[in-house]
């Protein structure tokens, strides 16, 4: 089901219908959240630093700059109204 399609469906649902939906939608996200973010064992935590690392490699060899960003670190990103 694409997205509108869920949308559409939504509209139907009463108000404590759609909060319902909405919860349970959240439990699954956090659920993905900590099955990618925590990895199992320690051996799986640097098998992951270290791919990490090797697609990082190619930034790195290639001597571009890599703080090409830090001269915005003074600019104020709120939004200001």
């Amino acid at each position: 089901m694409a997205q509108l399609d869920i949308l559409e469906k939504l509209k139907e649902l009463t108000a404590a219908e759609r909060l319902s939906v909405a919860e349970a939608a959240l439990r699954l996200i956090r659920k993905d959240l900590r099955k990618t973010t925590q990895p199992a064992t320690v051996k799986d935590e640097k098998q992951q630093l270290a791919k990490a690392a090797k697609a990082l490699l190619p930034d790195y060899e290639s001597g571009g700059e890599l703080t090409v960003f830090t001269a915005l670190d003074g600019e104020d990103f709120r939004a200001k109204g």
